[in-house]
């Protein structure tokens, strides 16, 4: 049987370095720099033979993150979890299910 799995990965990433002390550097002056972090990630799974459905997409500006991922659950649903992080207020989430559980019934294996 044939099996498609869809892999998709793309990152960006934006650095920008500047004097931390304000001043304009000169040659015979040290200065030191940061960086400021900022990029964008997202990757998908679809595996119809395994059944791995699954998805993320995250975004980071300085020191504020958000994204969401999703993933189809054994019992059948979807878990969606979006979510924030920050120095203020720590990390967030909200997590939905989507979709009707079904009752799985556990494989009876026979020993012989």
């Amino acid at each position: 049987m044939y099996s498609k799995i869809v892999l998709f990965a793309a990152v960006l990433v934006f650095v920008s370095a500047r004097p931390q002390d304000g001043h304009k550097e000169q040659h015979d002056h040290h200065v030191d720099y940061y960086a400021i972090p900022k990029y964008t990630y997202e990757y998908k799974v679809e595996d119809p033979h395994t059944h791995d459905n699954k998805y993320q997409h995250e975004t980071r500006d300085h020191d504020v993150v958000k994204g969401v991922y999703s993933l189809h659950q054994p019992d059948g649903t979807v878990r969606i979890v979006h979510y924030t992080a920050d120095k203020h207020n720590g990390f967030q989430a909200d997590v939905k299910y989507e979709g009707h559980a079904k009752h799985i019934v556990p494989e009876h294996h026979h020993h012989h």
